[in-house]
C-alpha cells in the first residue's frame, strides 16, 4: 500500500479521529467497571456506563478548577495540555489507510521524540500545583520512563530496519505480503508495553495512583483534569495506532477500504490494552526500570539483531 501526504486541512478530522477514538476507550473502560453495590438492574448500569465518560466530562468542563497556594501557572497549564498535545502529534505521522496527515522522511523518529516530550509534560503537570502528590507523581513518570525508553526506541528501530526507511508510510509499504508482528512478535509486545507506560495505564499507572491520592490528577480539578483524562486515552489510541502503522500492515486487508482496515485494527490493538488495564497488578517504578533494563531491553536488542541479520542476508 502506497502511503501520501494529507492537505493542510486534513488536520481536523484527523484530531476529530484521534478523540472519538479516545472516547471509545473511555466508554470500553467505562462497560469494564465494576459496577457499584445499589439497587437498579443489570441493564440500567449498562446504560449508565454507556454514558459515564460523556457526563463526566460535562461534569468536569462545569466544576471550577482547583487553587493551591503559590503554584507555577504556566508550568501547571503546559503539562496538564501536554499529554493531549503529544497525542495529537504523534498521529499526525500515523497512516489511515493511504494516508497520513505529515509524510515526514523521519516519522519514526518523530513519534520518539514526541513521546519523550511526554517526561518534561507529565513533570510539568506534578510540579505546577506546588503539592506534594502531584510531585510524587511527575516523578515516579519520569523514573517509569528511564525503564521504557530504551527499549521503546529499539521497538521502533526493528520495523524501520526492516524497511530500510524512516518513514512510515515506507514501513506500511515494506509490509505488503507480511506483516512485521509475524517475525517481530517481541518487538511489537515491547512497543504495546511502551503505550501503556507513556498512557500510565495499566501496570504503568503508578504517577496517577490512589496510594498517592491521584498523583499528577489529584489537584487537577475541571478543564484541567478533563484534559490529562482526555490525554492519557489520546495517546493510547495514538500508540495503537502506530503499532497498526509498523507491526500490523497499516490499512492492508481484503474487501474493505484501507482507512476502514486502519481503524478496525486500530480499535483491536486499542481494546486490548484497555481490557488488560484491569487484569494486571501496578508496578512500582522501580520494578519497571528493572524489567526494562534486564529484560525487554536485551529482549528487543535480539530482535533488532536478527532482523538486521535477514535483511543482511536478503542482500
Amino acid at each position: 500500500m502506497t502511503v501520501t501526504g494529507a492537505p493542510a486541512w486534513a488536520v481536523v478530522p484527523a484530531a476529530g479521529v484521534l478523540l472519538a477514538l479516545a472516547l471509545a476507550a473511555a466508554v470500553l473502560d467505562a462497560l469494564l467497571d465494576t459496577p457499584a453495590a445499589g439497587g437498579g438492574t443489570a441493564a440500567a448500569a449498562r446504560g449508565r456506563r454507556w454514558s459515564r465518560p460523556l457526563a463526566e466530562s460535562a461534569r468536569l468542563m462545569r466544576q471550577r478548577g482547583r487553587t493551591t497556594v503559590a503554584p507555577d501557572r504556566l508550568l501547571w497549564r503546559t503539562g496538564t495540555a501536554g499529554p493531549l498535545v503529544a497525542a495529537l502529534l504523534m498521529a499526525a505521522v500515523v497512516p489511515v489507510g493511504g494516508t497520513v496527515v505529515a509524510d515526514l522522511p523521519v516519522g519514526v523518529v518523530w513519534f520518539n521524540a514526541v513521546d519523550v516530550t511526554l517526561w518534561a509534560a507529565v513533570w510539568l503537570a506534578g510540579w505546577g500545583p506546588n503539592s506534594v502528590y502531584p510531585l510524587v507523581g511527575g516523578y515516579r513518570f519520569v523514573a517509569q520512563a528511564l525503564g521504557y525508553e530504551l527499549p521503546l526506541m529499539f521497538a521502533l528501530t526493528a520495523p524501520a530496519v526492516a524497511a530500510e526507511s524512516l518513514r512510515v508510510g515506507e514501513v506500511v509499504r515494506a509490509q505488503q505480503g507480511l506483516w512485521f508482528v509475524v517475525w517481530m512478535p517481541v518487538a511489537f509486545v515491547v512497543f504495546l508495553g511502551a503505550v501503556a507506560a507513556f498512557g500510565m495505564w495499566g501496570p504503568f499507572s503508578s504517577p496517577v495512583g490512589r496510594d498517592a491520592a491521584g498523583g499528577v490528577l489529584a489537584e487537577a480539578a475541571g478543564v484541567d483534569r478533563l484534559l490529562l483524562l482526555a490525554g492519557r486515552y489520546a495517546l493510547l489510541a495514538a500508540g495503537s495506532g502506530m503499532a497498526v502503522a509498523l507491526f500490523l500492515g497499516g490499512g492492508a486487508g481484503p474487501w474493505l477500504p484501507g482507512w476502514l482496515w486502519s481503524l478496525l485494527k486500530t480499535l483491536a490493538v486499542l481494546t486490548v490494552l484497555v481490557v488488560l488495564h484491569r487484569r494486571l497488578p501496578v508496578l512500582r517504578p522501580e520494578r519497571i526500570v528493572r524489567i526494562g533494563w534486564l529484560v525487554a531491553l536485551p529482549a528487543v536488542l535480539l530482535q533488532v539483531l536478527v532482523v538486521s541479520a535477514v535483511m543482511v542476508a536478503k542482500g
